[in-house]
C-alpha cells in the first residue's frame, strides 16, 4: 500500500545526500577555493554513508509518496552500483584536479547532486519523478563536462552534452506525454494495467520515451556525444560519466519496460534489439581507427551498452539478472581501465595517445599486468569477469529464442577484441616510451582491486549473482 509519507529509513540515503550537498555548498562557499579538498573528502565520506544506508535500508518493498518512489531490492542494488561508481571515481579525481590546478569545491558537490538524481532515478516509480531525477542529474552532469573553464575542449565538451541532452530530454517528455494520453496515468503500474494492448499512439509514446534513455545510456543512434565528451571532458569527469551515470539510465530503461509496458512486450523488444545491434556494431567497428585512449574507451562503453541490452530483449528474470551483473562488472572494469589512463603523465603533462603505452610492460610491468588483463577482460575472453558478464546475457538472450542477436553479439565480441588487443601489443611488443610518473596510491588501490577482482571473479560469482538475481526477481 503506497503512503505520502514514507518510513524514513526507505528516503535515508537521498536525505543525507541532499542535505550534505547543501552544508557542502555553504562550506564551500563561506572558505573559498581553499575548502576544495577538505570539502571533497567531505563528499566522499557522506557518498559513504549513503552506500551503507542503502545497504542497511528496510527489507521488502517500500512504496513512498503515493507511487513516485519504489525502493526495493532491484533499486537498492543499482544505486549501490551508482553510488561505488560515484565515490571511486571521485577519490580517483583528487590527485589529478591537484595536479592541474583544477581543483574546486563545486565539483563535488555537483557529484552528490548527481548522485542524488541517479537515486531518484533508479527509484522512479511514475514519468514526474523519473523527470525529476534525470535532469537534476543531467543538469549537475552539463556543468561537470565543462568545469574547466579555461579549456575549449572541455567548454565545447559541456556544451554538445548540454544542447543533444536538452533534445533528448524534450523526447522523452514529449513520449511521456502520449503515453499520459493514452493511458491517462503517469504511474507505471496504472499505465501497464491501462496498457493491455498495443496502440499506435502508445508504440509511438513508448519510442520517444527510449530515445530518450538511450541517450542517457549512449546507446546508438543517441549516442553522437559520447566521444567528443569522452575526449574533451577532464579525465575525472570522464571516468565518472563512464560509470554511475550508465548504471542509472540503465536501470530506468529496465524499470520502464518491466513495469510500465509488459503487456506489449514484443513492441519494445524489437526496439530493444535494434539498439542492441546497431550499439554492439557500432561500438565494434568505430573504435578501430581511434588513437585517443579516452576515445577509445567511449566507443567501447557503447559496445558495452549494447552487450547489456541483449539480457534486456531476452524479457525474462533471467536476463534482467545477466544485465545487472553486466553493469556490476562493467563498471569495476571501467573504473580499472581508468586509473590506468589517469596515471599516464610524463613530466607532470597528461598524455592520452594509445601510443604512449609503448613498452609499458618493461617500464611498469605490474601497470601493464593489471591494464592487460582488463582490456582481455573488456574483449571478452575467458575466464575473466568480462566473458562471464557476456556470457549470462547471451546464454538468456539464447532461452529466449533471440538467436540472431546472440549470433551478433558474438561476432561483435570478435570484432571488438582487435582494439582491445592491440592494446596489449602496444604494451608488450612495441619499443619502450620514456616512463611514466609514479602512480598516485588511490589509483594503485583502484587498479589493484579492480584487476584482481576482473582475474578472480569466475572463483566465487555466487554472491553477485544471487545479489542481481534478488533485484530481478522484485520486477517481476
Amino acid at each position: 500500500m503506497s503512503q505520502l509519507l514514507p518510513p524514513i529509513g526507505a528516503v535515508l540515503p537521498e536525505l543525507v545526500l541532499a542535505i550534505s550537498a547543501i552544508v557542502l555548498i555553504l562550506i564551500g562557499a563561506i572558505r573559498g577555493e581553499a575548502a576544495a579538498n577538505f570539502v571533497t573528502g567531505l563528499a566522499i565520506a557522506v557518498l559513504v554513508a549513503a552506500g551503507v544506508l542503502v545497504v542497511l535500508g528496510p527489507g521488502g518493498e517500500t512504496v513512498a509518496f503515493h507511487g513516485s518512489l519504489v525502493i526495493g531490492p532491484f533499486s537498492r542494488f543499482m544505486q549501490m552500483l551508482a553510488i561505488i561508481g560515484a565515490a571511486v571515481s571521485l577519490i580517483m579525481a583528487v590527485d589529478w584536479l591537484n595536479r592541474e590546478k583544477q581543483a574546486k569545491f563545486e565539483y563535488a558537490v555537483l557529484i552528490l547532486l548527481a548522485v542524488l538524481g541517479m537515486c531518484m532515478l533508479v527509484a522512479a516509480g511514475d514519468f514526474i519523478a523519473l523527470y525529476l531525477g534525470l535532469e537534476l542529474m543531467s543538469l549537475s552532469l552539463y556543468v561537470v563536462a565543462a568545469i574547466n573553464r579555461d579549456s575549449v575542449r572541455s567548454t565545447e565538451a559541456g556544451l554538445k552534452y548540454f544542447v543533444l541532452g536538452a533534445l533528448s530530454s524534450g523526447m522523452l517528455l514529449y513520449g511521456a506525454s502520449l503515453v499520459y494520453g493514452f493511458t491517462g496515468s503517469v504511474n507505471f503500474h496504472a499505465i501497464a494495467d491501462a496498457a493491455r494492448e498495443p496502440s499506435l499512439g502508445l508504440v509511438f509514446g513508448l519510442v520517444f520515451v527510449l530515445a530518450g534513455l538511450c541517450f542517457k545510456i549512449s546507446a546508438v543512434p543517441f549516442h553522437m556525444w559520447t566521444p567528443d565528451v569522452y575526449e574533451g571532458a577532464p579525465t575525472p569527469v570522464t571516468v565518472f560519466f563512464a560509470s554511475a551515470p550508465k548504471v542509472a539510465g540503465m536501470a530506468i530503461f529496465i524499470r520502464i519496460v518491466t513495469e510500465a509496458f509488459p503487456n506489449i512486450q514484443h513492441d519494445w523488444q524489437q526496439i530493444v534489439a535494434f539498439v542492441s545491434v546497431a550499439s554492439m556494431v557500432l561500438g565494434a567497428f568505430a573504435a578501430i581507427g581511434q588513437r585517443n585512449i579516452k576515445r577509445l574507451m567511449a566507443y567501447s562503453s557503447i559496445g558495452h551498452m549494447g552487450f547489456a541490452l541483449v539480457g534486456l530483449a531476452a524479457a525474462t528474470s533471467e536476463g534482467v539478472r545477466g544485465v545487472l551483473v553486466y553493469m556490476a562488472i562493467y563498471v569495476v572494469m571501467t573504473l580499472g581501465s581508468f586509473a590506468c589512463i589517469l596515471s599516464m603523465r610524463r613530466k607532470g603533462q597528461a598524455v592520452e595517445n594509445i601510443d604512449d603505452l609503448a613498452g609499458l610492460s618493461r617500464t611498469n610491468p605490474l601497470m601493464a599486468l593489471m591494464l592487460g588483463a582488463l582490456m582481455f577482460s573488456l574483449a571478452g575472453i575467458p575466464p575473466l569477469a568480462g566473458f562471464l558478464a557476456k556470457y549470462y546475457v547471451f546464454i538468456a538472450a539464447i532461452e529466449a529464442g533471440l538467436y540472431g542477436l546472440a549470433v551478433i553479439g558474438v561476432l561483435s565480441s570478435v570484432v571488438g577484441a582487435y582494439y582491445y588487443l592491440r592494446v596489449v601489443k602496444v604494451m608488450y611488443f612495441d619499443e619502450p616510451a620514456e616512463a611514466f610518473d609514479p602512480m598516485p596510491s588511490e589509483l594503485k588501490a583502484v587498479l589493484g582491486v579492480s584487476g584482481l577482482f576482473t582475474i578472480f571473479y569466475f572463483v566465487y560469482p555466487a554472491p553477485l549473482i544471487e545479489a542481481a538475481g534478488a533485484a530481478a526477481r522484485s520486477l517481476f
